[in-house]
């Protein structure tokens, strides 16, 4: 896997003050996609275990609310593969930070057989705590929006959704 950034300190990708990285690949191609260079998976730089380890020292602050995952589109299958590890660690160094992924796919197709769901959809899906899930859409773009672009995109509680086997939305507590 490819990523094409990492900001260190981003407010506008979750709540709180976070560890963004934005993940290379993807296939939605949203028409108007404000980072259409992601698309491709070979643009940017090889995400390796000296990546991940300074993710983890960047997550490792108390004023570091968590992690999130952007893209590209994490949920490509090739993504995934890399990220489930690493979320793993993640989840271990750090039980209390919370994990946000953003992705073009919805969830509903991410917990069917449909693509792109793959043997470690479920798992990754598991180990978040929000998912921002559905196209960009320019016709409902909507720049009141907090955390999403248009307004078909929800902001997805994804324990309480795993727990009650239907979608909850996310609310700020």
């Amino acid at each position: 896997m490819n990523y094409c950034e990492i900001k260190k300190c981003d407010i506008a990708n979750g709540i709180g003050v976070r560890v963004s990285l934005f993940v290379s690949g993807c296939r939605n191609h949203c028409d108007e996609c404000f980072q259409p260079e992601t698309w491709d998976f070979a643009y940017g730089k090889p995400f390796t275990a000296e990546t991940e380890e300074m993710l983890l020292s960047l997550l490792a602050p108390d004023y570091i609310n968590g992690l999130s995952l952007l893209g590209g589109e994490p949920f490509e299958p090739e993504n995934q593969r890399a990220l489930l590890p690493f979320l793993r660690r993640v989840k271990e160094r750090y039980p209390n930070k919370t994990i946000w992924a953003f992705s073009g796919y919805i969830y509903e197709d991410l917990m069917s057989d449909k693509y792109p769901s793959c043997i470690e959809t479920k798992h990754i899906l598991s180990l978040l705590d929000v998912l921002v899930d559905g196209r960009y859409m320019k016709d409902l773009k909507d720049i009141s929006l907090r955390f999403r672009g248009s307004s078909n995109q929800r902001i997805i509680d994804v324990q309480k959704t795993l727990f009650q086997n239907k979608v909850i939305l996310w609310t700020e507590e």
